[in-house]
């Protein structure tokens, strides 16, 4: 069970997902939806910039 949603609930919104998208777009969908979870698990575990990474601010007279 994926977050309190079992096999039935799943196969119906997959379903749904496919009359809305089509068969077609399901390749480009997965792969969108899959660059974005890698992107976010890279986010995560990258450290917070810090006061030195930052680059020296000019006051322009």
């Amino acid at each position: 069970m994926i977050g309190g949603l079992g096999m039935p609930e799943l196969i119906i919104i997959l379903v749904i997902i496919l009359i809305i998208f089509g068969a077609g777009k399901l390749p480009e969908i997965g792969a969108g939806l899959g660059k974005g979870i890698k992107n976010f698990k890279k986010a995560t575990k990258e450290p917070l910039p810090t006061k030195e990474d930052e680059p020296e601010k000019i006051d322009k007279d």
